[in-house]
């Protein structure tokens, strides 16, 4: 295995993360937001919460960070030292992942970069979700006072367009 990649199928990317969680009810909501950044600064792959019914039945926060292997030492620092949790636990899983480029789509607005996920190599190569960049098209609905979704629209009527192209 490859620093931690592997083929699973002919057609599909495996990598091996770690989940770390721990529940939190005694924490300011204002701390999740920094504690976010952070956390993706130093390499986490995701971070989210969800609302949890903690003992005594006291509402909380189950606080979730995937991250590489080799970073669960720095992201369980980061956890410890910026909220109130006693403990966290890991688990490590294996993730499938599409393979991911970006190209510009030239639209009437201007440029914006466009995440382009396929599966499979070659002639098997299929294009599996094509998404606009958010702060791209967020830009310029902005700087032309449109609505964020027509933007957004735009973008992919313009690249399936341009693919149809020869």
């Amino acid at each position: 295995m490859d620093r931690g990649k592997c083929d699973r199928k002919k057609n599909s990317n495996v990598d091996i993360v770690a989940v770390l969680e721990t529940q939190i009810d005694d924490l300011s909501p204002q701390v999740f937001g920094y504690l976010f950044d952070v956390l993706l600064n130093v390499g986490a792959l995701d971070v989210f919460t969800q609302s949890a019914m903690m003992k005594k039945s006291r509402p909380g926060v189950l606080l979730t960070a995937i991250c590489p292997v080799d970073k669960i030492e720095v992201c369980e620092t980061i956890i410890f030292r910026e909220t109130t949790t006693l403990g966290i636990r890991q688990t490590i899983q294996k993730r499938s992942i599409l393979d991911r480029e970006i190209k510009i789509v030239n639209t009437q607005y201007g440029e914006v970069r466009v995440k382009i996920a396929t599966r499979g190599k070659g002639k098997n190569k299929t294009i599996i979700n094509v998404h606009p960049e958010y702060e791209d098209c967020a830009a310029i609905a902005s700087k032309f006072n449109q609505p964020l979704t027509s933007i957004q629209k735009i973008v992919l009527e313009t690249f399936y367009s341009n693919m149809k192209s020869p």
